[in-house]
């Protein structure tokens, strides 16, 4: 018998196909799952860590969270609402669920927004507070005598501290230069406060009778004159000016009906509002003042028209050169 001819396997040089198809498939895959990662609903999302924070009893890390557009409405929205309340919310429509459009003026107005929360909470914190309440406590300790005399008031607000002085001891009648005996009274209580950061308001008032003299044209310039004789005695004693401003009130801040003459003699007082924290004296805005909201865009003139050879001179009345500084919230009982 003749031998069979085996036939010679031929190698297959395309083997590589399949591993690389596989590697293809795989990237593929990999690159699907990173879309869909990246693609959360951030308002689905913010629910589920909403209600595993509300579930697990949690709380907030910061005083004032961050948050992108406006909070969702939906079941788990609110971080302090319970399983319960999240379950009466169930089967609210989903367009409910979808995070609100951001826009440009909100991210400006949030952001100035946090940062006078920022700077109010700083101001208004347990530490300034408690320090305020060691001001307070100095103070009483300090004129004590008077106190129970009832010519010096100290009355607490939370965030600030009145000191209230009457003029009796301070000034004589239509006049706004110290005494010899205030000025000893009014250095132990400049004395008092140095230590302390806090700003402090002098206000100066005056009963509702008008007064018209050389020095003192109304109450306004009165009361305020009196408020800077004792700024200048506290700074003269050692407080930094940048701590103090100057508000004349007149008689538009009665602490009692200008009915009888112990009531006026009552409304003439100086009162010093002993702010928390370690601020300007007239608020946050200070840095601000002269600052634009909005800066303004520049605009084409018009071509400027021809003006008549012939003017007419306008008088106008003079302004009061008087401001007045910022009040702070509802000092009550002045």
């Amino acid at each position: 018998m003749g031998r069979r001819h085996q036939h010679e396997e031929h190698t297959n040089h395309e083997a590589w196909a399949i591993p690389y198809g596989d590697l293809v498939t795989l990237l593929l895959a990999f690159f699907v799952v990173m879309y869909a990662m990246s693609s959360v609903n951030e308002g689905k999302y913010r629910i589920l860590s909403d209600s595993l924070v509300a579930a697990f009893r949690g709380s907030p890390r910061t005083l004032q969270p961050i948050q992108v557009g406006e909070k969702s409405v939906g079941s788990g929205a609110d971080i302090n609402m319970t399983i319960v309340q999240q379950a009466m919310l169930e089967g609210q429509p989903r367009s409910m669920l979808e995070p609100s459009p951001l826009q440009v003026s909100d991210v400006v107005s949030q952001g100035s927004r946090h940062a006078s929360d920022n700077a109010y909470e700083a101001e208004h914190s347990s530490a300034a507070i408690a320090e305020l309440e060691s001001v307070a406590a100095e103070v009483e300790a300090a004129m004590s005598e008077l106190i129970r005399d009832q010519m010096i008031v100290v009355r607490r607000h939370g965030v600030w501290v009145e000191v209230e002085i009457r003029t009796d001891i301070l000034f004589p009648s239509g006049v706004a230069r110290l005494s010899p005996d205030a000025q000893n009274i009014l250095k132990q209580l400049a004395l008092t406060l140095q230590p302390f950061p806090n700003a402090i308001r002098v206000e100066g008032h005056t009963d509702n009778r008008p007064i018209k003299s050389a020095a003192f044209t109304s109450n306004w310039e009165l009361s305020a004159a009196r408020a800077a004789s004792v700024v200048h005695l506290f700074t003269d004693t050692g407080i930094d000016p940048h701590r103090l401003a100057i508000v004349g009130l007149g008689e538009y801040r009665p602490a009692y009906p200008n009915d009888t003459e112990q009531n006026r003699n009552l409304n003439r007082r100086v009162l010093l509002v002993i702010l928390s924290g370690n601020g300007n004296p007239e608020g946050d805005y200070a840095g601000e003042r002269g600052q634009p909201e909005i800066m303004p865009t520049s605009q084409p003139q018009p071509p400027a028209q021809p003006q008549p050879a012939v003017t007419t001179a306008q008088t106008t009345e003079p302004t009061p050169a008087i401001t007045t500084a910022p009040l702070p919230p509802a000092s009550g009982g002045r």
